[in-house]
């Protein structure tokens, strides 16, 4: 690869903002001021954001470049804006803390917890390579490797959720990978601390330090944390007293990062582990909820100071290397991730899918680039074209998700089927008849199963998911891993046989693949299968579906039917109400 210009290459420029001709804009603003002025250019950037239906982190980086030193117009005092933005990186790490889902990680097992971190390091040892190659430092390439090597769960929950994908198989480890990269941006911010900080000892004393202080702290707080925080919540919740219970979240996320900072470790980590210890309480939920609004706050100032930072200038000047960024997060960070969960055992399409969905920035890269800024690890160009390409990143997730869908499918036609889970003998050898077929053992999926096993009706399970399969045959549960769309798992599966086909699964198009194969192998079965929409419930019907239940439908009718109850209506004439409104709304 070619070497960097010589503006990459020269020595770092400090990133000061004392005594610059723009301070005397605004004059000597006062906190209020720049406070109103921060926050109104993050409420115009959010907007902006969400009418282009972007990333609201998108928005808060413009309106930091925007106000920011390195564009005309109004300039806001950016050392006080950044002192706010820590109570942000505090908030947001707590919350990332509470949030955490540990049942989460278990449900997909070795794929996210040994393949994230897999992912993690390859990205990290690769974007090393490269940024040594193009004239970057050593520290700066480590820093590098680590800003690109993070997905955002924010973006990806999104991307998921557009397209009814969140509790598919490829959206279970991409969620659940996000998870344990979140982890390992914990280990990296003390690392990399570390690194850029050096001492008159070697590096490896230097580590030794740092990760002796580290778990001091863990053990300190961790045992009495887990012991104290979850029943002190309880008893003010059970008080009612909202603003008390506000105030106690903050005043715990705080004291914890300041109790970090105190054992000379990152204010992150400590938020993040104060999180985790409030997470274990039953009133999680209850904390993330009144801690949110004050989170968005701070944490939008954040984005806004990290915009600040950026002069379009530099990104401008080495606009081939923004593309040398982008082309490390969205084509060799997306690929090695969808090689590894290949390695897994995963079908071809799920893969590619899960590469796919990772092949963008998080937050967190952000949070990283900053903390390299500010320990003088990185130079004011490098940061630059760091958020340069991860923005860019973000603004393609969806059109890259979209895209994989055909190279998903043709990757599933070229390569060779996973191993097929064993069957018991007499699904094998085609014995069992008049059975159903489940395919997909989600959230659908378990409480279909449960029916069916309570009557004592033969069913052969279909499931992608590892983990899922392996706790399914612990129970002696006869399961195929695998796609159902697949005609030689369905046939496996005693297709012929059988009285009913389930698809219980998310997704749209291997539904439409289910109904055509299992129409093609018996004529007879009745299959019924799960749908999203009307558009797509007549069409699949149209294909040979028994019947398409829209899941958005039956929820409302059931809610309608308590309603109607509510009020006194008898169950006779309420289920001849209910009826006419299905019929209305399917004939919509």
């Amino acid at each position: 690869m070619a070497r960097a210009p010589a503006r990459i290459c020269r020595p770092r420029r400090q990133l000061s903002f004392e005594n610059q001709p723009w301070s005397a804009v605004l004059g000597d603003t006062d906190l209020l001021v720049t406070l109103a002025f921060a926050l109104g250019a993050a409420g115009i950037g959010a907007m902006g954001a969400a009418f282009l239906r972007q990333s609201l982190v998108l928005g808060y980086i413009v309106a930091g470049l925007a106000i920011g030193p390195h564009t005309p117009g109004f300039v806001v005092d950016v050392p006080a804006v950044e002192d706010l933005a820590d109570i942000g990186i505090v908030l947001l790490m707590f919350a990332i803390g509470v949030q955490l889902s540990f049942s989460d990680l278990r449900r997909v097992g070795r794929v996210a917890v040994l393949g994230g971190g897999l992912q993690v390091a390859a990205t990290i040892a690769v974007v090393y390579a490269v940024g040594i190659a193009v004239g970057f430092g050593r520290l700066e390439s480590l820093f590098f490797g680590a800003v690109i090597s993070n997905s955002s769960s924010t973006v990806l929950s999104k991307v998921l959720s557009e397209r009814g994908d969140v509790d598919s198989v490829h959206g279970r480890i991409s969620l659940a990978w996000s998870t344990v990269q979140d982890f390992g941006t914990v280990a990296m911010v003390v690392i990399l601390t570390t690194l850029a900080n050096g001492s008159t000892g070697t590096l490896a004393v230097d580590l030794a330090k740092a990760l002796g202080l580290a778990a001091l702290f863990l053990v300190l707080v961790i045992p009495p944390g887990l012991f104290l925080l979850p029943r002190f919540f309880e008893r003010i919740s059970a008080r009612g007293n909202v603003e008390v219970f506000t105030l106690a979240a903050a005043s715990i996320a705080l004291g914890v990062a300041y109790l970090a900072e105190v054992f000379g470790i990152s204010v992150a980590l400590g938020a993040f582990v104060g999180g985790i210890l409030v997470g274990r309480s039953d009133v999680s939920h209850e904390v993330e909820s009144r801690l949110a609004p004050m989170r968005d706050l701070f944490a939008g100032l954040f984005f806004v100071s990290v915009g600040m930072l950026i002069d379009p200038d530099i990104v401008v000047e080495n606009l081939w290397l923004v593309g040398v960024t982008v082309v490390l997060i969205v084509v060799v960070k997306g690929a090695m991730s969808g090689m590894i969960t290949l390695a897994f055992g995963y079908r071809g399409r799920t893969a590619v899918l899960t590469g796919a969905i990772l092949a963008q920035s998080a937050e967190f890269s952000f949070l990283l680039a900053r903390l390299g800024t500010e320990l003088d690890a990185i130079s004011a160009d490098v940061f630059g074209l760091m958020l340069a390409g991860a923005a860019i990143s973000i603004v393609l997730a969806p059109a890259v998700f979209a895209g994989a869908q055909p190279i998903g499918r043709l990757v599933e036609r070229r390569l060779p089927l996973p191993p097929l889970a064993d069957l018991p003998d007499e699904v094998v050898r085609g014995d069992l008849s008049d059975h159903a077929i489940l395919c997909g053992y989600g959230r659908v999926g378990r409480v279909v199963y449960e029916a069916i096993r309570q009557q004592a009706i033969g069913v052969v399970v279909i499931e992608q998911d590892a983990g899922a399969v392996a706790s399914l045959r612990e129970q002696g549960v006869a399961v195929l891993q695998g796609s159902a769309s697949n005609p030689v798992i369905l046939e496996r599966a005693g297709i012929a046989q059988a009285r009913i086909l389930i698809a219980a699964i998310p997704d749209p198009l291997s539904i439409r693949r289910i109904v055509e194969v299992a129409r093609e192998a018996n004529a007879e079965i009745d299959i019924v299968v799960r749908t999203h929409s009307q558009a797509e419930r007549r069409h699949i019907e149209g294909q040979g579906a028994d019947e398409a239940v829209v899941g958005e439908l039956e929820l409302a009718l059931e809610m309608s039917r308590h309603t109607l109850r509510h009020f006194g209506m008898a169950d006779a004439p309420a289920e001849l109400l209910l009826r006419k409104v299905r019929a209305k709304s399917q004939g919509e």
